[in-house]
């Protein structure tokens, strides 16, 4: 950007470029500590909102009871059996460290409840510090303060740092953050390391990234190919890359991923990252002067990879889940999150697409303003990124807590520019009103103001409220708590119930929303959909001696609506069978418990 204060522009400006990292941890700790006090209520009643966040501690459970480093294994899951999740240990590491710290202090109850509060702002102080470094790098030393202000209006990324929410969505939102510092970074050697290192922990993690981590290495490639001056940025990028994937499938690959599976960092994938390093680190080395042979180079590079995965790996080239064609049409393909945003109400789509569409505006012009300046060559990459990012909203809608993040750049860009203009006009209203206009448009924040002026926008059907009501009751403690009353057993329930169920109860259950558990899915949906004869069949082959249903719940609906006349539409009728007896649980409770005999 042009025409911007200097270091030396004031003892506050000073302070502020001086003291940035010291300043940027005290406002996340104003900002954690707030949250845990306006959260509290969840924090009290365990509110585990999602199945992931569920299943990560029984996962960081199993291990602080004694379970393997490398056995991911959940046993109380389709038991006895279980099954393999495709997680890695990485993110369970500060929430044991929180659970350990506190069991002195709160007991062993009290302990987990805070760590669930606490765990999901860590990654939170990760991430305002990669935001305040881009910023620094490309608009001003003074401009980072934008980016805790704009994080905290992202609707949907801050949804991943809030208390409770302890799967690995904020951690690699974090590392997202370092991407993006790094590829702004004027520093070659280190805007490399960072790159790469950080992609390295987030494919640890999950695959999730994985686009993500192939456009960063796609635009270091293009740097190098346009200046070769970039050699080293490329070199460091490629070795840090494959060693910190070595080192991360080392550390933290399960007994489960060590097979040549496509759903995680197994050996296909280290494979893959290791490859891609060496010829990049083998490219930046040999460095040819001409740009049209660094392309050429790039290129044949590029389709050794491709054609290599296609040849060693053709399983990996469909679904990274590989599920049975069955699975596939009843479950995976109808998860909402993986729907395109076109595909979403009108008011999800505003409210999540509003902020990446102005911050990618705002980098693309940002970047133009800054031709002919060293700072182009940070902001054309993160542009690149930064769109990419934006792009990815009409591949899944679960892109949009990255999207967020990834926009806050160009917002900032955009306020840097316009708050100036608006504070310096002659009138009284361009000053007070297009500020506040501009700081809404920037930020995104217009849009949520708007469908609160419009609630009639995409207005919910009234069934979506009494199934969002179900949903949420079904799996509070105190709807869960009575279920213990009953000695420990097996329980046929919901698949979206079981995670909740195992984590909230002595009791187990059949199976959870997680793709290497699918020959389970099947079973329940399979009994849920078909004859009663068929359904207790099912349960008996399971070892389930009770039933637990959640009427109304989002789930049961599909049962009713695909499968018209089966056992769980019948039930949901009043139908009764011999084989079913009702249990009795207390009055007004959103669950209805049954013994199977």
């Amino acid at each position: 950007m042009t025409n911007e204060p200097t270091p030396t522009a004031g003892t506050l400006g000073q302070f502020l470029d001086r003291r940035w990292l010291q300043l940027t941890l005290i406002a996340w700790a104003v900002i954690a500590i707030w949250f845990v006090f306006d959260r509290w209520g969840a924090i009290r009643w365990f509110a585990l909102g999602d199945t992931d966040d569920n299943m990560r501690m029984m996962q960081v459970r199993a291990w602080l009871n004694g379970q393997g480093w490398y056995d991911l294994r959940n046993y109380r899951l389709n038991p006895p059996a279980g099954f393999d999740i495709h997680w890695t240990r990485l993110v369970d590491l500060p929430i044991a460290g929180l659970i350990l710290i506190l069991r002195p202090f709160a007991g062993p109850v009290w302990a987990e409840r805070l760590a669930a509060g606490i765990a999901p702002l860590l990654p939170m102080s990760v991430a305002l510090i990669g935001i305040s470094l881009t910023l620094r790098r490309l608009i001003s030393p003074f401009a980072w303060p934008l980016g805790i202000v704009l994080l905290l209006g992202s609707s949907v990324t801050l949804l991943m740092y809030m208390p409770e929410r302890i799967d690995h969505h904020g951690w690699q939102l974090a590392f997202l953050s370092l991407t993006v510092a790094g590829l702004a970074d004027p520093r070659g050697a280190r805007g490399g390391a960072v790159v790469g290192l950080s992609s390295a922990a987030s494919l640890t993690i999950g695959l999730e990234m994985l686009p993500y981590a192939a456009m960063a290495g796609a635009i270091l490639a293009l740097r190098w190919v346009q200046t070769r001056d970039e050699a080293q940025r490329l070199a460091v990028y490629g070795l840090t890359l494959a060693g910190g994937s070595a080192l991360g499938f080392a550390a933290f690959g399960s007994y489960g991923n060590r097979v040549l599976r496509c759903d995680a960092l197994t050996p296909v994938w280290l494979t893959v990252m290791i490859v891609a390093g060496t010829f990049l680190f083998l490219l930046a080395r040999l460095n040819p002067e001409k740009r049209g042979v660094r392309f050429g180079f790039a290129v044949v590079a590029g389709a050794l990879i491709g054609a290599g995965f296609a040849i060693v790996f053709p399983q990996c080239l469909g679904r990274p889940e590989q599920v049975s064609p069955e699975l596939a049409q009843n479950w995976l393909n109808n998860v909402r999150e993986a729907k395109p945003i076109f595909k979403h109400p009108l008011r999800t789509g505003l409210s999540i697409a509003t902020l990446p569409v102005v911050g990618m505006l705002g980098a693309i012009f940002a970047t133009w303003r800054a031709r002919g300046t060293p700072r182009f060559n940070g902001w054309l990459p993160v542009a690149l990124f930064l769109s990419f990012g934006t792009l990815m909203l009409l591949w899944q809608v679960r892109a949009g807590p990255a999207a967020q993040l990834l926009a806050i750049p160009g917002a900032a860009a955009l306020l840097w520019l316009l708050v100036p203009m608006t504070l310096g006009h002659k009138s009284v209203l361009v000053r007070v009103f297009g500020t506040v206009a501009a700081f809404l448009i920037a930020s995104g924040m217009v849009t949520g103001l708007l469908l609160q002026a419009f609630p009639g926008v995409a207005k919910p059907k009234p069934w979506v409220a009494r199934v969002n009501k179900a949903t949420g009751r079904c799996v509070t403690m105190p709807a869960m708590a009575p279920l213990d009353r009953y000695p420990a057993q097996t329980i046929f329930t919901f698949i979206d119930l079981g995670p909740r169920l195992v984590t909230l109860t002595h009791h187990d259950a059949v199976a959870g929303p997680y793709h290497r558990n699918g020959d389970a899915i099947l079973d329940v949906q399979h009994a849920f959909g078909r004859s009663p004869a068929e359904a207790r069949a099912i349960m008996k082959r399971h070892g389930a001696t009770l039933l637990l249903l959640c009427p109304n719940m989002a789930e049961s609906t599909n049962y009713r609506a695909r499968n018209p006349g089966g056992f769980y539409d019948q039930m949901a009728k009043g139908a009764a069978f011999d084989w079913l007896t009702p249990l009795p649980m207390p009055k007004g409770s959103p669950l209805r418990l049954y013994r199977i005999s």
